[in-house]
């Protein structure tokens, strides 16, 4: 019984060691070869930390800055796209501190550092501002005939 206790032994460890060696491999490389991917998809903006806090901004402000206004709204949200840095800081730095009114601005630009606020100027004042149009609203019949 014992040399087959030591071949199993053997024989586990050997699969153990092997399959060790290909999860650290795995978990060393890939995580390299997905980051250069992101970079070089994304050349512009290395900084994924300051991508992610742009993202968020979308929500209000669209995809990469570019917010959809109606015509004549005057509480449409800001254009961020090739938005000058200068402005754009101004602008975050009076929301941080109270001087600037807004809804709900204030309590974004709190929760960034002056830093990123800076970072992201720099960030939307490179974005190639697209013009876009609000759809039409339509009216919905109630009749289902």
């Amino acid at each position: 019984m014992k040399p087959t206790q030591n071949t199993w032994f053997k024989n586990t460890r050997f699969k153990n060691t092997g399959f060790l060696t290909l999860l650290l491999t795995t978990s060393v490389c890939i995580p390299h070869i997905g980051n250069a991917a992101e970079v070089s998809a994304f050349s512009g903006t290395p900084n994924i930390h300051i991508r992610q806090l742009a993202a968020s901004c979308a929500a209000c402000h669209g995809t990469q800055g570019n917010s959809v206004a109606a015509k004549g709204d005057d509480g449409a949200n800001a254009v961020l796209a090739g938005m000058a840095p200068a402005e754009f800081t101004e602008k975050m730095l009076g929301f941080k501190d109270g001087s600037r009114k807004a809804t709900v601005m204030h309590h974004h630009a709190k929760g960034l550092t002056v830093d990123e606020i800076n970072l992201l100027a720099v960030y939307f004042s490179q974005q190639k501002q697209v013009v876009t149009k609000a759809l039409k609203s339509q009216i919905l019949k109630a009749d289902h005939e």
